[in-house]
């Protein structure tokens, strides 16, 4: 099999399959009885619209009775896309649409796990922390003159997300460090209601795990980037104006090994989370007129 280097890997994989039907002398629709697809996504697939699933190509090669090479390389091919990471937005483009995006991801996986150097991880946010960081990210990219109403619909979305956290056939599994509990994204009452959040997630259901990797150890690697991982299927980074994809298994894998290589590092949250409890009091307490 010729792979030509301007011709797209998916149009290659389905202008390769179409060849192996036709020289078997079968209709789309004859094909898509024989592997149980529609006979409109065998059409998807032949004309490379879209990212091909590399289990639909290795069944539909395998129907069609292409060598093992080829099925092979067929499905190697098809797994390439997938190795890209790719920056997502939903269509509406506004905070709360994103919110809806990620729960919808959220709720089809099993198994959750979220590494952050810089900010609470969004599960885990207070309310009053929600709308500090929905709000920098509005007024950075966004902007727009209903701004105000554009924040509490995306506050809202991103509460409604946390409903997730009580479903005890998921597992979630998050990751910060200290640097996180410093950082007053918030005036000091509301991080200390965050700081309330995080402890209470901790300990009330125990599908939820919570580490925190303290300042003063040395680092195996640089939290270079928050990212979380869904199912060994997808990895999520985070960056200012959009998140970017990638469902690779070799990006995930990279992901994975990272998210242990932190988890290493990590202690349990109670006496940070006591230790700056204590920091916002005082500092409550600094402020308070004579």
């Amino acid at each position: 099999m010729s792979d030509d280097p301007g011709f797209p890997d998916d149009e290659l994989v389905g202008a390769t399959l179409a060849r192996l039907r036709r020289e078997r002398g079968l209709t789309g629709a004859q094909l898509a009885a024989r592997v149980r697809m529609s006979q409109p996504k065998i059409s998807r697939i032949e004309r490379g619209k879209g990212v091909v699933d590399p289990a639909d190509v290795r069944a539909i090669a395998r129907a069609l009775g292409a060598r093992d090479d080829e099925v092979a390389r067929l499905v190697e091919l098809a797994e390439r896309p997938h190795d890209r990471m790719t920056d997502w937005r939903s269509t509406a483009d506004n905070l709360a649409s994103r919110q809806t995006t990620v729960a919808g991801w959220e709720s089809t996986a099993a198994v959750i796990r979220e590494f952050q150097p810089a900010v609470v991880p969004g599960l885990l946010q207070s309310s009053g922390y929600a709308e500090a960081t929905l709000t920098g990210f509005q007024q950075l990219v966004l902007g727009g003159s209903n701004a105000e109403s554009i924040i509490r619909a995306a506050v809202t979305e991103r509460l409604r997300r946390q409903q997730i956290l009580a479903d005890s056939s998921k597992s979630f599994s998050f990751l910060i460090t200290e640097q996180v509990l410093r950082n007053e994204i918030c005036p000091p009452a509301e991080m200390l209601a965050q700081i309330g959040r995080i402890r209470d997630a901790a300990t009330r259901w125990p599908n939820v795990t919570v580490g925190v990797i303290p300042d003063g150890i040395r680092l195996a690697l640089p939290p270079l980037h928050g990212f979380w991982v869904q199912d060994d299927s997808k990895v999520i980074l985070d960056v200012f104006n959009t998140g970017i994809l990638t469902r690779g298994p070799k990006d995930v894998a990279v992901y994975n090994r990272a998210f242990e290589i932190f988890a290493a590092s990590a202690v349990a949250p109670g006496p940070l989370l006591d230790k700056y409890e204590a920091y916002y009091i005082g500092r409550l307490q600094a402020h308070r007129p004579a």
